[in-house]
């Protein structure tokens, strides 16, 4: 049985840069909201920034609360449909708080914009966009994105949270997927 890594074209980034690039955007985001009244309301994006969204958190030096959303405009081919579904709603009432969305990888902008405009709509103070990964190459959407990791190639990027048909999330980087493994051209 071939291995994970047998699938992997090449690492874009390692677990060492990911876990200095998520410390030095916590330090940004201590520093930023140090001032506000409530605690930060942060919101993992899930399935895939699931560890991004902790490496980024358990750094943070102000008072948190954790909340998570599943928001998906993707079928099942991996393919945006454009239309934006929210399959998990918050626990906490966004009304009144600073909101952290913290996303594994923004390319399209849909989703985030769709969810800028959805919490704006629920009265939230603010809403800020924390992604690991940006790739401006896909860009649909115009998103103003507040922390941003790395900026990627418009490349088919799994590891550290990202998958393809629900594999390869739990490697330790982030890796080009192999074009043959999903048909790429």
């Amino acid at each position: 049985m071939k291995s994970k890594e047998d699938y992997i074209e090449r690492v874009l980034y390692t677990e060492e840069e990911i876990a200095a690039r998520a410390k030095e955007i916590s330090a940004q985001i201590s520093e930023d909201f140090k001032d506000i009244a409530k605690p930060l309301l942060t919101v993992g994006i899930l399935n895939g920034a699931v560890m991004f969204y902790t490496d980024v958190v358990r750094r943070l030096t102000i008072p948190v609360q954790f909340d998570f959303l599943i928001a998906s405009s993707y079928d099942a081919n991996s393919h945006s449909s454009g239309k934006v579904n929210i399959l998990k709603n918050l626990d906490n009432d966004p009304k009144g708080r600073d909101i952290l969305l913290i996303e594994d990888i923004i390319d399209s902008g849909t989703t985030m914009n769709f969810l800028i405009d959805y919490f704006m709509d629920k009265k939230a103070n603010s809403v800020k966009i924390c992604t690991l990964l940006n790739k401006p190459s896909r860009r649909k959407v115009d998103v103003k994105i507040d922390y941003c990791g790395f900026e990627v190639p418009d490349e088919f990027i799994v590891g550290y949270g990202l998958d393809f048909a629900q594999h390869y999330r739990n490697l330790p980087y982030l890796g080009i997927l192999k074009r043959s493994v999903y048909g790429g051209k």
